[in-house]
Order: structure tokens, then C-alpha cells, then sequence
């Protein structure tokens, strides 16, 4: 890269969205913070605005934006404040950004990403539910807008750096396997019968990263291993057969590829989301990233182990879902959403989420997806479902 790059963080606020910010902050003479957008935290949009001194900030809501207005008005800062949905797409497809962060948790990130993609631009993929809901559809864009995709996930850019470059398909690559590694989470041994007590502060105590509840919980669950096995498909071409699980409670191996000659290349370092944004923003290059070195030679151990079907329910459901095709990851996601939100309210126990999401599934049949309406449809459809299985009375899987 020879000139300084602009980049827009979707979700600038969450955890990505600031170890974004830091490794931008560490290379000036390679980036700019040109777009940041959050939800409604407009208290902390503008304290990274008056830092970061963007060209553009976006809020989702009108009221919190017309505060941030002000408050960036009276600082005196270079900075326009827009709002709303189509002001997201608008932060994602400005000509002058080059690269864009996808770190928008959940559905409410789907149209930015795929608008970032039909524009061509360099797309850095932190939002799973992009290729878990609309995973033709969006790969579809990526190609007819010529992007390219960078997987930020731990374990997808683990993935991707065990790869050769620029890889076309598995086969030809003589991949045997993908093995995605996960920590297995804060209750990856405590008893099944103490489950239902478990609180959301709990569920969130992360044992080795850092991130947003959300997250926490869809760890503590495994549910984000099982909407990573169906991001790895659209990712790299790979079937259900070759994408395995595997518990590391270490969180120092990120992920493993098995070659046909018996070799296995895995991508090993610290627990920090700064590694994965740096390979992705100086990809093909490599930039500091704030981030401590691995010291094998204090390391204890490194423990691997098959995961538990039972205890994480998740992890065979997603294979099914991988298996339905359609709008089955689309249902699969959206239930979780409503379900996670209940528990992190205090109006679920945490062994129903995945309940909730059963339940769900068992509902609605899964769909052929042709548009985006079909995976919006199937989005809408869930969460109604889902709602309104909560007040049910269902039986604790302990």
C-alpha cells in the first residue's frame, strides 16, 4: 500500500470495532478512520470521533444521532453525523473508503456487508450472520463486485493463513480437513444439573477473550463454533464431511488444516482480535499489531478434546442446518438472536437456548433462497416463532 487507506468500521463501538481503531491508530502513514458507525452509543461514538476525528459517523437512530450532531458541532470536529439504515449502506459504499470492517453483530449488519461487496471493496468479515443467513447471495455479490473477502474470525483467518495464497478450492489445494478450534467456553466442564443456575454475568466471563455479551454467550453455548462450521462452507468451499470441531481451552491454536500427505499447519498466537484485523487490513503484508509474542517455552500445555454433543447442542444442530440448506441457517441464526436476548434479560434459563432454537426449527420448514427477501422473510419468520415459544414451558435438557 502506498497511499493512506480509509476505512469504515461497522459497529466501531463493540470489541472489533475498537481493536480496529487501535491498529489503525498504530500506522497512521497506512490508514484512517474514515466511516465509524454504532447502534445508538452516541456517548461513545463521539468520544471516538473527537479521537479519530472520522469524516463520517453514523448512528441507527435518529433521536441519538441529533445529539451526537450537536456534540460534534460544539467540539468543532470534521465530522458529518447521518442516521439510519440507509445511512450504514451509505458509510459501507462511500468511493472514498478502500477497506470495510464488518463488525455489526448480528442481522442488523447483513445489508451494510453486502453492500460493501457489490461496491468491490476490500471486506473484512467480522459478521457471521452475512454468510450464515445469505450465504449464496452474498458470495454472489462478492463476486460480481469483484471485493475481496478477508475472514477476521479467529478461527476463519487461522483457516485462511494455513491455506496457501490464493487458494481455488480444497481439492486442488490437497486439503484433507478444515478443524476449527474453540475454548469451549466458561462451563466446558461444570455439571449439566448446574446449568440452569447460570447467570448472564457468568455466561459472559469469557476465560480467555475478550468480546461483547452477545458473543460471550454464543461461546458459552458453542454457537458460534456451529455458525462458524457454516461460514467455513461459504468461506472455502468445503463440505459438512471435511469441517470438524475441536475443543482448546488454551485458545493458543486457532485453527488447523489437515493436508493428504498427513501434514497439519495450524496458525498459533495470544488471544487478541488485533492479529487477525492486522493480517486482514495489510493483507498480503504483515504490520505490528500491539500484540504481546507467544511464549511457547512458559506454555503448560496445549489440550485438545472432542466436543461433548449433549452438553453443546449447537454444534449438531448446525451440521442439520448445513445439511436443510435454504433458509435453515437464516432460522438458526435468528432464533439464537431472540434467545440470547431473553437470557442476557433474565427471562431464560441458559440450557433453553438452544430449546428455543430447536423448537424454532421444528416450526418452519426451510425454504429455497432465490433474493434477499427470502432470507429477510425467514429472518422475520423466526424471530416470531421464537418469541413465541419463550413463555412456553420447556423441559431442561440437564
Amino acid at each position: 500500500m502506498s497511499a493512506v487507506q480509509n476505512v469504515a468500521i461497522l459497529g466501531a463501538t463493540g470489541s472489533i470495532g475498537r481493536s480496529t481503531l487501535d491498529v489503525i491508530a498504530r500506522h497512521p502513514d497506512r490508514w484512517r478512520a474514515f466511516a465509524l458507525t454504532a447502534h445508538t452509543q452516541s456517548e461513545e461514538l463521539f468520544a471516538l470521533c473527537a479521537r479519530h476525528r472520522p469524516a463520517l459517523a453514523v448512528l441507527t437512530d435518529e433521536t441519538h444521532a441529533r445529539s451526537l450532531r450537536a456534540r460534534v458541532r460544539e467540539a468543532g470536529l470534521p465530522t458529518r453525523v447521518l442516521a439510519g439504515a440507509a445511512a450504514l449502506v451509505e458509510a459501507a459504499v462511500d468511493p472514498a473508503v478502500d477497506a470495510v470492517m464488518a463488525a455489526i453483530v448480528g442481522a442488523a449488519g447483513l445489508a451494510p456487508t453486502l453492500a460493501a461487496a457489490r461496491a468491490g471493496k476490500r471486506l473484512l468479515l467480522a459478521n457471521k450472520e452475512a454468510l450464515v443467513m445469505a450465504g449464496p447471495i452474498f458470495m454472489r455479490a462478492v463476486a460480481a463486485g469483484g471485493a475481496l473477502l478477508l475472514p477476521i474470525d479467529s478461527e476463519h483467518n487461522a483457516v485462511f493463513q494455513c491455506l496457501p495464497p490464493r487458494a481455488r478450492g480444497l481439492a486442488a489445494c490437497g486439503v484433507r480437513r478444515i478443524v476449527l478450534t474453540g475454548s469451549g467456553g466458561p462451563f466446558r466442564t461444570r455439571p449439566l444439573a448446574q446449568l440452569a443456575l447460570v447467570t448472564p454475568d457468568e455466561a459472559c466471563a469469557h476465560p480467555t477473550w475478550r468480546m461483547g455479551r452477545k458473543i460471550s454467550v454464543d461461546s458459552a453455548t458453542m454457537m458460534n463454533k456451529g455458525l462458524e462450521i457454516i461460514e467455513a462452507q461459504w468461506l472455502f468451499g468445503a463440505p459438512a464431511s471435511q469441517i470438524e470441531v475441536l475443543l482448546h481451552p488454551q485458545s493458543v491454536v486457532h485453527s488447523m488444516v489437515e493436508y493428504l500427505d498427513g501434514s497439519v499447519i495450524a496458525q498459533l498466537g495470544n488471544p487478541d482480535m488485533r492479529t487477525p484485523i492486522a493480517q486482514g487490513l495489510a493483507y498480503p503484508d504483515r504490520v505490528a499489531a500491539g500484540v504481546d509474542s507467544l511464549d511457547l517455552a512458559r506454555l503448560r500445555e496445549l489440550t485438545f478434546e472432542a466436543p461433548d454433543f449433549n452438553r453443546f447442542r449447537a454444534l449438531p444442530l448446525a451440521y442439520e442446518v448445513l445439511a436443510a440448506g435454504g433458509t435453515a441457517p437464516a432460522l438458526f441464526n435468528a432464533a439464537n438472536e431472540v434467545a440470547v436476548a431473553a437470557f442476557l434479560a433474565g427471562g431464560l434459563a441458559f440450557p433453553r437456548i438452544t430449546e428455543v432454537i430447536e423448537a424454532t426449527l421444528a416450526r418452519i420448514a426451510p425454504t429455497s433462497v432465490d433474493s434477499l427477501e427470502d432470507v429477510l422473510e425467514a429472518d422475520r419468520a423466526a424471530r416470531a416463532a421464537a418469541s413465541g415459544i419463550l413463555p412456553l414451558k420447556l423441559t431442561t435438557a440437564a
